[in-house]
């Protein structure tokens, strides 16, 4: 393996830090507290156990854009190997490479990211930052972020060795994030990605304990509640209807276990819970806007998508035709947006397909259901009878996951075809067409199941003697309760949350293991007839990690998983300390992937998340009228707030009250009388209180949605997007600037 190690002399890089309108510091600026916890517990007296002191904390500045005729006027500017950042040099030298020709045809034999498709090259990445000069100390095969402190001061540590020891390492699970060293290192786009991440761990906290109430409440009640000692009690009293043609009778009491665990979750601390995370999702998100608003000004990116972001090196040689930037002046490559629109449109039939496929995989997931129940309960034992359901749905949950794994894969790949071919102008405008592609398909595939079980299985059973069928194969029956979702929604939740975890820690090791193993057979050499290894420079040593894919596939799980705990969690208070469980072990799995196992990607900029912040707030409202459906329709709550208002308030006698009688025709026909769940009289025919339980669940729903949305516009009115104190900062900060380079009339902002 040949090596080419690439640097700019000052002059290139002055001319493209100007090109590329880099920003770089102006004055300096007292450093300020960036946690509110920190202050407010400093203020109070109390230590913060999340509290660190972690070294090199990087300074904060007024910067402007770089301009070279007015070099003098910035701060460091007689330190040429200094004065651009480590990051602003790998982006300049990339910027050279993306957009150079290197053969006769513009169209496509230009940039690097080409001759790397073509393998011509094997890699090309910015350098990790070695371990210091020191005399005591020389690099080892470990690798340049490990050391030991007592062998080496505080004070010489490298940016990769302070983030090794004060972020990746997992004793540090519980302090909180050094994100400007993070942002200083990896660049804007990774350490938003680590706030938005801790900033949603620290909220889901409030709702891991409202949740944890709740389900222990659900405890207390299951022992307690009275319609489950009517079922378990029973014993021969309910024969219910057979399953199937060839199936038996069965006794209700045998499902005594599984509506007793159904009450766990279906009871009235649901209405409250669902209600609280409705709102804490609105006020998850209103404050969310604040920080990244304090973020993208402390970072100095407020104005970056608006003004400052460059066509992508991709768009720039593969543009047909070049055109005036209406905001820059400047003369730019430009795609018609005609043109544009013709392949999205394109593009957007081939989701629609995939789409198709989706509800294929499910529908055959639904018939798998059928099927497995009808095989149990023809089995003629009671247990099986009386659990085929229970049997069918974890199974069926299990093969929906496994459909769900293979075909993202797929689609990530088609995804990734159809956005290039769009032709975005922007890495922005790239990233958040290729995110909402693959959010809507992640969106139908993961969420086609639970929808299915929570809306619509048993909803069109029919009734014994005139059942009906689909595809031939009867339709399913509901259990009745909130077992099924939760089986569900913990299969899917919980079961890829350990397979992703299991991924991403063996599957980085094993691939590092073996890029290593490959190169390091390469340099070992025989002295003596021995074989010794050679001691390897740091561009050896960072060719044997792996490639940084971005943060898609974090963002995606992250977002999926906020969706869980939003829209279905009136079926799950625990979700949240799932997820809260979950994301600690993530955020130590993602730091020690960049800092120990991937080359360092070259340092993007950003003003905030992205599309996935609109993403959120479409799952934000999703998630209301989700609850409220799902209270309504799925719960027994409201038919048994029906039954206490109208018949018993002990609910006594309420298991008899749901269950209705068989035909008279089917009762002949068997010899046979039975039950069966539905408010039925014994001609088919729907009961007066079938249509009064409709009338109070459909409004249960027009009032549950339009006080929690009046009260989630309440608080969005009352919490402001940027935070006052930030917009007299900005003000103040830029009247200082004009001020300090007034006679140079050189445009400035902050950070």
């Amino acid at each position: 393996v040949h090596y080419l190690l690439l640097s700019a002399p000052w002059s290139v890089l002055c001319y493209y830090a100007e090109e590329l309108q880099l920003r770089v510091p102006l004055e300096a600026l007292p450093r300020q507290t960036s946690n509110w916890s920190a202050s407010v517990l400093r203020r109070l007296g109390i230590p913060s156990l999340m509290a660190q002191e972690v070294p090199n904390l990087p300074l904060d500045y007024y910067t402007c854009p770089f301009k070279a005729n007015k070099l003098r006027w910035f701060l460091g500017s007689d330190e040429q190997d200094t004065f651009f950042s480590s990051t602003q040099r790998h982006q300049i030298l990339y910027e050279i490479l993306a957009t150079t020709q290197y053969g006769h045809s513009k169209e496509w034999e230009v940039g690097v990211d080409r001759l790397l498709s073509e393998n011509v090259f094997t890699a090309a990445f910015p350098l990790h930052e070695a371990r210091p000069p020191s005399p005591t100390l020389c690099l080892s095969l470990q690798g340049p972020y490990k050391l030991r402190l007592e062998e080496l001061a505080a004070g010489s540590l490298s940016q990769r060795q302070v983030l090794f020891q004060y972020w990746a390492s997992w004793g540090k699970w519980r302090k909180y994030q050094p994100l400007d060293h993070v942002r200083k290192y990896f660049g804007e786009k990774v350490a938003f990605y680590f706030t938005w991440l801790g900033f949603y761990m620290g909220w889901l906290l409030p709702a891991v304990v409202v949740g944890t109430v709740v389900f222990i409440a659900g405890i207390f009640l299951m022992f307690n509640d009275i319609p489950s000692q009517e079922i378990c009690r029973s014993k021969e009293q309910y024969w219910m209807c057979p399953l199937c043609k060839t199936c038996t009778y069965w006794q209700l009491s045998k499902i005594c276990s599984t509506f007793m665990a159904g009450r766990l979750f279906d009871h009235g601390g649901t209405i409250f819970f669902s209600i609280f995370m409705s709102l804490w999702a609105v006020l998850f998100l209103e404050f969310w806007k604040q920080t990244n608003a304090s973020l993208a000004h402390h970072w100095d990116c407020s104005e970056f998508e608006d003004i400052e972001e460059r066509p992508r090196p991709q768009f720039t040689a593969m543009a047909p035709m070049t055109a005036i930037n209406p905001i820059t002046g400047a003369e730019e490559p430009y795609f018609p947006k005609c043109s544009r629109l013709h392949r999205i449109l394109a593009g957007s039939m081939v989701i629609i397909m995939m789409i198709a496929v989706v509800v294929m995989f499910a529908v055959s997931v639904i018939l798998y259901r059928a099927v497995v129940a009808i095989l149990f309960s023809s089995l003629g034992y009671f247990w099986f009878a009386a659990s085929a359901s229970c049997i069918a749905s974890v199974t069926g949950s299990v093969v929906n996951l496994i459909f769900i794994l293979i075909l993202s894969k797929i689609y990530i790949s088609l995804a990734h075809f159809l956005t290039k071919w769009e032709m975005h102008r922007t890495q922005t405008k790239y990233e958040d067409a290729f995110t909402f592609k693959v959010f809507v398909f992640q969106f139908v595939t993961f969420y086609s199941s639970p929808v299915y079980i929570t809306f619509f299985k048993g909803k069109f059973v029919g009734y014994p003697g005139n059942y009906q069928s689909f595809l031939g194969i009867r339709n399913e029956e509901a259990s009745g309760c909130f077992i099924e979702l939760v089986q569900e929604l913990l299969v899917i939740m919980v079961g890829k949350q350990i397979i992703n975890n299991v991924q991403e820690v063996a599957i980085p090791k094993l691939k590092c293991w073996w890029h290593k193993h490959k190169l390091l057979s390469s340099k070992k050499v025989v002295k003596e007839g021995e074989s010794v290894l050679v001691e390897q420079p740091p561009w050896v040593m960072d060719h044997q990690l792996l490639v940084f894919e971005g943060l898609f596939d974090e963002y995606l799980e992250m977002v999926l998983q906020f969706s869980f705990i939003t829209i279905f969690v009136a079926a799950c208070p625990l979700a949240p300390l799932f997820a809260l469980l979950n994301n600690w072990v993530e955020i130590c799995l993602d730091a020690q992937k960049l800092v120990c196992d991937y080359r360092r990607p070259v340092a993007e900029r950003a003003q905030g998340i992205g599309i996935w912040f609109s993403i959120l707030e479409a799952i934000t409202h999703l998630a209301v009228i989700s609850n409220a459906f799902l209270i309504a329709f799925t719960s027994d709550f409201l038919p048994r707030m029906y039954y206490q208002y109208i018949h018993d308030s002990s609910l006594h006698g309420y298991v008899n009250f749901t269950l209705a009688y068989a035909l008279w025709d089917f009762v002949l026909q068997s010899n046979a009388t039975c039950r069966y769940r539905a408010f039925r009289d014994q001609d088919g025919n729907l009961t007066l209180t079938y249509w009064q339980l409709l009338a109070i669940r459909l409004g249960f729903i027009i009032m549950f949605e339009h006080v929690v949305f009046f009260i989630g516009h309440v608080i969005a009115w009352l919490v402001p997007d940027i935070p006052e104190s930030v917009e007299v900062k900005v003000k103040r900060e830029q009247y200082l600037a004009k001020e300090a380079l007034v006679e140079n009339k050189v445009g400035c902002g902050s950070s």
